[in-house]
């Protein structure tokens, strides 16, 4: 028999209040990292060196048409959104995107072709003049800053 007893201790409980605060910081945390990736591309391509380039600056009224070869290799392909598409499918789905822009972004509407450097020029040309076709005056075409080589010394 003992003469003291031990107090029961009780283990306090844990403070849940905050929990729902800390949840949405660390998903606002994620949504703000995280880039969501528009198209996924099924061509592929490497852009063109190039000595004299600009940046594009109101990106909101810029389309992009993909051109490149696919997994399987073979002829190059255009490809708008998700899908591939011919000339006149790129037509319609660029007037199908200047329709969709406020008045503004519409009036400032640029395509951007980014285009393989293996591309045969003639499909790029046809893409050239469909765009023509469908008054998009600002065609512009990706391509990477050419690196500069140093000049050997002569001795």
């Amino acid at each position: 028999m003992t003469l003291f007893r031990r107090p029961k201790r009780e283990v306090p409980q844990l403070n849940t209040a905050t929990l729902p605060d800390l949840i949405f910081v660390v998903l606002f945390f994620f949504m703000a990292v995280t880039h969501m990736r528009e198209v996924t591309l099924k061509v592929k391509y490497r852009v063109p060196q190039g000595t004299q380039l600009t940046k594009l600056t109101r990106k909101s009224a810029v389309t992009y048409v993909y051109i490149g070869k696919t997994d399987q290799g073979g002829t190059s392909r255009i490809q708008v959104n998700d899908k591939f598409a011919d000339i006149p499918t790129v037509i319609d789905y660029v007037t199908q995107e200047r329709e969709r822009m406020s008045p503004e972004d519409a009036q400032m509407m640029s395509v951007s072709v980014k285009a393989d450097v293996e591309t045969p020029m003639g499909i790029i040309s046809q893409v050239r003049s469909g765009l023509i076709k469908a008054n998009i005056p600002r065609i512009n075409y990706s391509a990477m800053q050419k690196k500069r080589t140093a000049k050997k010394a002569k001795n």
